[in-house]
């Protein structure tokens, strides 16, 4: 997961490669958590102005996307197909109704999860100040890649 701001002073990118997720294909549900601490940003303290002053991430340290496949895909064959999930997006203590499109995309047993959308930081309470007003966008582009494998039980014998 990534995210990028187009500002006119500097552009910032953060990726995070342990966002947690669950899909269930049967109820179509999905489940998304973003630990906010595990953005990682080129300069340490982009990183640090990010968890202390914008995001406060001591205080809200996930943010969380819950929601269900509005389409009747189907994946039970290798194939890619469009799909959107609409839902609830929590961010910074605030929550949001979201509708989210992407692909998803079968290979064998496993399905990917390709969605691009875009997040106004006013929404979400995020306040940048005047000062750096020129250095953080106010909309930011988010890129969103999950991988899923299915669940299987253990045949644990106790």
């Amino acid at each position: 997961m990534t995210f990028y701001s187009h500002a006119p002073i500097e552009d910032i990118t953060a990726e995070n490669k342990q966002p947690g997720s669950m899909i269930n294909m049967t109820t179509r549900d999905i489940a998304v958590i973003i630990p906010i601490r595990n953005f990682k940003f080129a300069k340490e303290l982009m990183q640090e102005h990010f968890n202390e002053k914008y995001m406060e991430s001591e205080k809200y340290p996930m943010a969380s996307f819950k929601g269900i496949i509005t389409d009747d895909v189907d994946i039970s064959k290798d194939n890619e197909v469009q799909a959107t999930a609409k839902g609830i997006i929590s961010i910074h203590g605030v929550e949001k109704e979201m509708t989210l499109t992407g692909t998803m995309k079968r290979t064998g047993n496993s399905i990917s999860l390709i969605s691009d959308f875009k997040i106004a930081i006013k929404d979400f309470n995020i306040t940048v100040p005047k000062l750096l007003f020129e250095n953080i966008a106010e909309v930011i582009d988010v890129h969103v890649v999950l991988e899923y494998k299915p669940f299987q039980k253990s045949n644990s014998t106790k």
